[in-house]
């Protein structure tokens, strides 16, 4: 039986606050008739402006949502407008779907156990136990959190025209990253006075872009949000550092790249033994030596800061970790017309970390299968690294995720800052890690850290004053849930003593 969602949980779940809004006007028991829920599912039919109901339909399982209205967003305000009634206990039990609601659903279940089959059956293949395979990925149509197909086989190898069109590439970016290097170089010797002004970066990103190292020139288009605060000058030779950091290893660890100046010429690259897939030649992921003395999961790291990608394919091929995992909290980020979801989980057995991204258009619908303050066991595909932090959700074991276990297991500050320590040793270029502390209260000035019995920790500046966790807290202990950053913390959902969701 799925545990019912608290109304914190369910508003988590909008695609933004206009669809909070709407959805609360469409919550009360007169909007809504045949409405019912079964263990797993909820239906029930919304009166509009039309003549005609509108359907909304929600599957708990996973959860997935279904209207029948014209909306692009998912869930719309109707799906969202029923949960809410359910979470207020406004839905009725029921021993059977409607039948519009049961087709509906069994599509899905014989969609979910057909990529099941093909997932479970790879060529030389171990039966993958039984889970609904599933990769994370946004809506379409008009059903969300829909499971994706995602075999674990991997694709054959790559031809001549694929070695080549690598090999151009890894000339491109390294070329890229001379430039780079060249252009921090400078920036020191002048001094960073000059640097208040906001439009520098856009030539030099531009110019990464073209060659080829998308991660890289984000990185540097993002400065300009490094000149506020009075501590910018210190701010931004940290970043210029890291970016050099970055640099120099992929010069160090990638010498078959060949050179990186053209004028050098290009008789001692070897660009035809490049595997677009992990690197150049003599650096395979697995060895136990991959340039410069470093090992190869270090590379995997570099690569995939530059910006070379990894195929899901790939990931979901290597070995999965199974586990019940929490899902702490999530945060949407918006840069360049595109939408960023993170969120971030952490296995109760294994103590690991993981994040689980999807990206949409602005406006588009992002993945909403993961219910924060929710507990759900599954095998996550963790991307090969020095710090393995993102994950694909590869398959789900149970068939209702929406369950709680009650807060997740929880550290104290010293405890918290030792992982974030661990983690930065591992990739210094980690930007955000997901801690849980224990028994935390909001103090400080202007109450903006939390403090634990053996310290405290900041929170961001974006934060401003945590009012709705100091009124969950109310001078008590909570559990919190936040974000790590360089700059503070970002608390994203807290437990209070009665094990409560509080979503922040």
């Amino acid at each position: 039986m799925t545990e019912r969602w608290n109304r914190d949980q369910v508003l988590a779940l909008a695609p933004d606050a206009s669809s909070q809004k709407a959805a609360q006007g469409v919550s009360s028991p007169g909007k809504w008739s045949g409405a019912g829920a079964t263990a797993d599912a909820l239906w029930g039919e919304c009166r509009g402006s039309g003549s005609k109901p509108y359907l909304a339909c929600v599957d708990l399982s996973e959860p997935a949502y279904r209207c029948s209205c014209p909306s692009r967003k998912f869930p719309c305000k109707h799906a969202l407008g029923l949960l809410l009634l359910w979470s207020a206990g406004g839905v009725p039990d029921a021993a059977e779907p409607a039948d519009w609601a049961a087709e509906w659903l069994d599509r899905r279940r014989d969609r979910a156990a057909r990529t099941a089959v093909r997932a479970s059956a790879p060529a030389g293949g171990d039966d993958a136990g039984g889970g609904e395979a599933v990769t994370g990925g946004g809506a379409a149509g008009g059903e969300a959190g829909a499971g994706r197909a995602g075999g674990a086989a991997v694709a054959a190898g790559p031809g001549p025209a694929d070695a080549r069109r690598a090999a151009q590439r890894e000339r491109r970016v390294a070329a890229g990253l001379a430039e780079l290097e060249r252009w921090l170089a400078d920036q020191v010797r002048q001094g960073l006075a000059t640097s208040r002004r906001h439009d520098q970066w856009d030539d030099l990103a531009k110019r990464l872009v073209d060659a080829q190292a998308p991660a890289v020139a984000g990185a540097v288009s993002r400065l300009g949000a490094v000149l506020t605060g009075d501590d910018w000058p210190a701010r931004l030779l940290g970043e210029y550092a890291l970016l050099h950091l970055l640099a120099v290893a992929h010069r160090r660890l990638t010498p078959a790249a060949g050179p990186a100046d053209p004028a050098i010429g290009s008789a001692d690259a070897t660009v035809g033994s490049v595997d677009p897939a992990v690197g150049p030649a003599g650096t395979a992921v697995g060895s136990a030596d991959a340039g410069g003395g470093l090992d190869a999961a270090l590379l995997r790291t570099v690569r995939e800061r530059v910006g070379f990608p990894v195929a899901k394919e790939e990931v979901l091929a290597g070995e999965p970790v199974r586990d019940r995992w929490d899902v702490l909290g999530r945060r949407d980020t918006e840069h360049d017309r595109i939408t960023a979801r993170r969120v971030w989980l952490r296995g109760r057995s294994t103590g690991r970390a993981a994040l689980v991204l999807s990206f949409a258009p602005a406006g588009q619908a992002l993945d909403a299968s993961l219910v924060t303050g929710t507990t759900l066991d599954a095998d996550l595909a963790f991307y090969p690294g020095s710090c393995p932090l993102r994950a694909l959700v590869a398959a789900r074991h149970d068939h209702a995720p929406g369950v709680s276990a009650g807060p997740p297991p929880g550290s104290t500050v010293d405890g918290a800052l030792d992982e974030v320590a661990r983690a930065l040793a591992a990739d210094p270029w980690t930007d955000s890690w997901p801690v849980v502390l224990d028994a935390v209260v909001p103090a400080g000035s202007g109450l903006r850290a939390l403090t634990g019995p053996d310290g405290a920790l900041a929170l961001h500046p974006a934060c401003g004053t945590p009012w709705r966790l100091i009124a969950a807290s109310g001078g008590h202990p909570l559990t919190v849930a936040a974000e790590w950053t360089p700059e503070g913390l970002r608390p994203l959902t807290a437990w209070d003593e009665e094990g409560r969701v509080i979503v922040l």
